[in-house]
């Protein structure tokens, strides 16, 4: 099935911009400068990890190899490996925090995954989960794009996605035995509020997850509907997206 290439480092440096605050809170919690051992889970192209300025060691990790390529650039003082987040290739007990950033919904398994998390963590040590959407609760305005949404969630579950996951974030954590410090749910915001050239970006990402499942016309008529929308200052969109921040 042919996609429309999406520029992934660019869309996870968006995705760390929604969770900039909450980021910079758990880390301050959480004692980042600190520490001296520090694992991002699902790592990606780098686009958190090349922002620490921590005097830890930081260490990354993804399945893909492609994106660690791009990390090996964006991150050149970061140590990279390529893992599966169901079994990570560290020693128990060996990093002070442990985190991960719209990861869990993608996994086979997120309870095992949090057992390996904790698994690596040191005692007194932290453990993220940053930010986990839920898809199944989302909100979309006006009433004729919400069809739209359900069209999102079903090619997310195509591929692979537990779009209901965020909702079931701090069971998890419970259900992994990790003591739970903290939760709750953050807000994205409105669609209205996207630039012009993010909403572009956005679009990029939908075209890519609906090429081969919805006809290229029909795409184009809910773009159409959805920028208008958006002008007219009418465009709503929020998916529930909660965070938990957990001791070992």
């Amino acid at each position: 099935m042919f996609r429309p290439a999406v520029n992934r480092h660019s869309r996870y440096l968006r995705q760390a911009a929604w969770t900039s605050d909450l980021r910079e809170y758990l880390f301050d919690k959480t004692n980042l400068t600190g520490a001296a051992r520090v694992l991002e889970v699902g790592c990606g192209t780098g686009a958190i990890l090349s922002g620490l300025r921590p005097s830890a060691s930081l260490h990354g990790l993804d399945c893909e190899a492609a994106p660690l390529s791009e990390a090996r650039s964006n991150a050149p003082n970061v140590l990279l490996v390529r893992g599966d987040a169901h079994s990570l290739p560290y020693s128990s007990r060996s990093f002070d925090i442990v985190y991960c950033h719209f990861l869990l919904l993608w996994v086979n398994d997120p309870l095992e995954a949090l057992k390996e998390m904790k698994r690596v963590t040191m005692p007194n040590g932290h453990v993220l989960a940053m930010a986990e959407p839920d898809y199944k609760a989302r909100s979309d305005q006006p009433d004729e794009l919400k069809a739209l949404g359900n069209l999102q969630n079903e090619s997310l579950k195509r591929q692979g996605v537990d779009i209901g996951l965020g909702s079931r974030l701090a069971d998890l954590f419970f259900r992994a035995g990790i003591n739970i410090v903290e939760t709750g749910a953050i807000q994205r915001r409105a669609q209205d509020a996207l630039s012009s050239g993010e909403w572009h970006s956005e679009w990029e990402v939908i075209e890519s997850d609906l090429a081969g499942f919805v006809p290229g016309g029909e795409i184009s008529r809910w773009k159409e509907l959805d920028e208008n929308a958006r002008m007219k200052g009418r465009r709503v969109l929020n998916v529930p997206t909660y965070f938990a921040w957990g001791q070992v």
